[in-house]
């Protein structure tokens, strides 16, 4: 009944209270995008600029936030559900990933690398892709994966990047949408529990899957149903 009261919806509210109002077992795959406490207390450069000062408005999460989220994402997946996990390549080259998704009930199953077409920061080579880890809940399987031609290097440019209206740290509509169409059956539902942007409500909205998620402001511009 609350997937059904509050599904396809912008909610406000802290998404570990969204989490705990989720039954068990009933979400086909999750988008989790954490904002990392590492990197913003690490990246450090001195010429951040207007771009960088929106991104260190945004709520930080520790360790041990971002795994009590994954410990109840794992629970709320069905069998064969999957997660796919947002990171950069501090995160990758520091090895805190491993750390970060520690349930026995979730396995490590591809990489897909996301080409924004566009130079970030960097103190030596400069940021041009994140990366997004995909775990599966067991029992692993490929049967639930429809679409074979998924390319593990994804190209897709963010259109006006570094607009002031627009959330700082929207992720490709194209890539999750297509992902969605792949896994997500006709009635099925979506989860992401830190929205920001909303960016995967609209990739749902494409692959005709229903969403459920929450963010905890509305800072750029969306007027959302308090939760």
């Amino acid at each position: 009944m609350f997937l059904e009261n509050n599904r396809n919806k912008k909610l406000i509210c802290d998404g570990k209270l969204l989490l705990d109002n989720i039954d068990a077992g009933s979400i086909d795959c999750v988008f989790f995008d954490p904002q990392y406490r590492q990197i913003m207390d690490k990246m450090n450069y001195g010429n951040e600029g207007e771009r960088q000062s929106l991104r260190s408005l945004l709520s930080q999460m520790s360790t041990d936030t971002i795994m009590q989220f994954n410990n109840k994402i794992s629970n709320l997946l069905k069998p064969s559900g999957y997660l796919f996990f947002w990171v950069d390549k501090f995160i990758l080259a520091e090895g805190i990933q491993t750390s970060l998704v520690n349930s026995s009930n979730l396995n490590i199953v591809d990489m897909i690398t996301w080409d924004k077409c566009l130079l970030g920061m960097g103190y030596r080579s400069r940021r041009r892709s994140e990366y997004l880890l995909v775990y599966q809940k067991l029992p692993k399987t490929t049967k639930n994966w429809t679409d074979r031609g998924i390319p593990d290097i994804w190209e897709e440019k963010i259109l006006h990047p570094r607009s002031r209206s627009l959330h700082p740290h929207r992720k490709p509509i194209g890539l999750i949408s297509r992902l969605i169409k792949s896994i997500v059956t006709d009635g099925g539902y979506v989860l992401d529990p830190c929205a920001g942007s909303f960016i995967v409500k609209e990739a749902c909205d494409i692959g005709g899957a229903n969403f459920i998620g929450c963010d905890i402001s509305c800072d750029y511009g969306n007027e959302l149903p308090i939760f």
